[in-house]
């Protein structure tokens, strides 16, 4: 596993408590990330900026995903496809991450963390997502 991949379980484990727990203790997120990614202050960064931007973006990446995902509302999946989703939808049009490493990296957090069916179901949702996503310059 990478250290930007360790980054990414950590930041899905923190949106995953953040979707079943909205008012908990950021603090306590953030301490919690420092704990597994330390001493890498550029990996806590990058997991840091994971979880503000999914936070941030949280609205617009759940309508990106709702209007992808043929058959299914955001509520009736399973809390862990949800919030792996999130973060690779976040990655996929708010940062810099390439569209392809996003979903593969997705992918790989669907078979360790989902169920028998998550794998297919996070692709077929960001495939939709990268083929229809809107172009920027920096595409």
């Amino acid at each position: 596993m990478t250290r930007r991949s360790r980054a990414r379980e950590v930041a899905l484990q923190i949106l995953y408590e953040d979707d079943l727990n909205p008012t908990r203790n950021l603090q306590v997120a953030d301490e919690f990330l420092c704990r597994r990614l330390g001493p890498d202050a550029r990996l806590i960064e990058f997991g840091r900026s994971l979880v503000a931007g999914v936070r941030r973006h949280r609205p617009e990446i759940d309508v990106s995903l709702a209007s992808r995902a043929e058959n299914w509302s955001l509520e009736r999946m399973a809390v862990t496809d949800r919030n792996i989703l999130r973060l690779a939808a976040y990655e996929m049009l708010f940062s810099d991450t390439p569209g392809q490493v996003a979903i593969n990296e997705a992918i790989e957090l669907a078979k360790r963390y989902g169920g028998r069916q998550s794998p297919q179901f996070v692709n077929g949702v960001l495939d939709r997502l990268l083929r229809e996503r809107p172009k920027t310059g920096s595409s």
